[in-house]
């Protein structure tokens, strides 16, 4: 189409008829509108696109950053202390005033385990060897409020969690 259109306007342009020159002039505006039609409509498009990309980036980096404020995935959330007397009170047939017993336990730990995490003055290895000590500290109170069976079977759970790389449900991590 723009070849046919070029052809003509140079048999225009060879033309002495004044017909010419006047159809040589409209077609010049012409062509000069639709180019600046073009140039507007490729701004437009290019605009459209952009804009698109920004969204679909947009978005993409929102969720990234809902999942990561979200904290570690699933398998490496600390299970709150309710949660782990809910587990040992149907692993180990805890009675009420054991729960109420070890619960404070598992609160104390969490609260102090938690105040490490916003510690940012003690280096990633000391802060794991202070939550080792402080799970410690309450595995071995919580033995003591533990009968006979139960201290066995809180240590299966305890040589377990040990055996599966400190994963399981029962220790929180420190992130």
């Amino acid at each position: 189409m723009f070849r046919q259109l070029n052809a003509v306007l140079v048999l225009m342009a060879s033309s002495n008829s004044p017909f010419s020159t006047a159809a040589l002039l409209v077609a010049g505006s012409a062509w000069q509108t639709v180019s600046k039609e073009f140039g507007r409509m490729k701004k437009s498009i290019l605009c459209a696109l952009l804009a698109t990309a920004l969204a679909c980036c947009g978005t993409a980096l929102y969720a990234q950053q809902d999942n990561m404020s979200q904290g570690a995935p699933a398998a490496h959330r600390m299970p709150s202390p309710d949660q782990r007397l809910q587990h040992m009170t149907k692993t180990l047939s805890l009675t009420d005033d054991q729960q109420q017993k070890i619960k404070p336990l598992l609160e104390s730990e969490s609260q102090q385990i938690q105040s490490l995490r916003q510690d940012t003055t003690m280096s990633k290895q000391d802060r794991m060897a202070k939550v080792q000590q402080i799970r410690q500290s309450t595995d071995t109170q919580i033995n003591g409020v533990l009968n006979k069976d139960q201290q066995q079977k809180w240590q299966e759970m305890q040589d377990r969690h040990m055996q599966n790389g400190g994963g399981g449900q029962m220790k929180p991590q420190l992130q």
